[in-house]
C-alpha cells in the first residue's frame, strides 16, 4: 500500500509540472532556434493613413521593421498607450539604417481611425492600408502585433512578438525580442534569436 500511494503522488507531481509547464507556453511566446533557411519578404504597395503609396521596394537596402497593427486590440493599444515601445524603437533605430511600417490588415479598418490613432499617438511612421488582407497572408501574419524585421537583403531576418510580456504581465527580466534583433542586425551580428511565438489578437481578415 505504501509503495502504491508514494507512487500515486508521484504521478500526481508530473501531472501537475507538465499542466505548469503548458500554461506558462501559453502566456509567454517562445523562442524558436530551430535552423532555417533565409526566406525573401514578400513585396508589397500599400497606401498609408495619409493616402501616401508606399512600397516594400523603396527601402532596399534598409532594415525594414513590419508591424502589424490594429487600433482596436488591447496589445496593441498597450504598447502605444501604456508604453510607447513601437514609436520609440522606431525613434532609437531611426538613424541606424532601419525603418518602421505599420500594417492593418483588419478587413473593417477605416483609414479616417489610422490617421487618427497616428496623430494622437504621435506615430511618426506610416500605418498601411491592407484591409484586402493580400499583404498580411504573404507573410501569414497572425496577430497584432506580429512583428517581421526584413534584412538589408531582403530576407525575413526576424518573425514573431515584439516581446516576452503579454500586456505587461511579466514584471522583471523583460526581453524585447525586435530590440535585441535589431541591435544585432545594425551591429552586423547573426540573431541570437530568429523566430518567436507571436501573441495578441487574432487578425480579422476578409473573407
Amino acid at each position: 500500500m505504501k509503495k502504491i500511494f508514494l507512487a500515486i503522488i508521484a504521478v500526481s507531481i508530473l501531472a501537475a509540472s507538465a499542466a505548469s509547464a503548458d500554461e506558462n507556453k501559453k502566456g509567454k511566446p517562445q523562442p524558436d532556434n530551430a535552423p532555417s533557411q533565409a526566406k525573401k519578404a514578400p513585396t508589397f504597395t500599400l497606401k498609408d493613413h495619409n493616402g501616401k503609396t508606399i512600397a516594400l521596394r523603396d527601402y532596399k537596402g534598409k532594415i525594414v521593421v513590419l508591424e502589424w497593427f490594429n487600433y482596436e486590440c488591447p496589445f496593441v493599444r498597450y504598447h502605444y498607450e501604456k508604453k510607447p515601445t513601437m514609436v520609440n524603437l522606431a525613434k532609437k533605430y531611426k538613424g541606424k539604417n532601419v525603418v518602421w511600417l505599420a500594417v492593418n490588415s483588419t478587413s473593417h479598418l477605416k483609414t479616417s481611425k489610422n490617421r487618427d490613432f497616428a496623430e494622437k499617438n504621435k506615430v511618426p511612421y506610416p500605418i498601411l492600408d491592407d484591409r484586402s488582407g493580400k499583404t498580411g497572408r504573404a507573410y501569414k501574419a497572425q496577430t497584432t502585433p506580429h512583428i517581421f524585421i526584413v534584412d538589408t537583403k531582403g530576407n525575413i531576418a526576424y518573425n514573431g512578438a515584439i516581446d516576452d510580456s503579454p500586456l505587461g504581465k511579466k514584471k522583471d527580466g523583460i526581453v524585447n525580442y525586435v530590440d535585441k534583433a535589431l541591435a544585432e542586425l545594425t551591429a552586423g551580428k547573426e540573431l541570437t534569436i530568429k523566430k518567436t511565438t507571436p501573441y495578441g489578437c487574432t487578425i480579422k481578415y476578409a473573407k
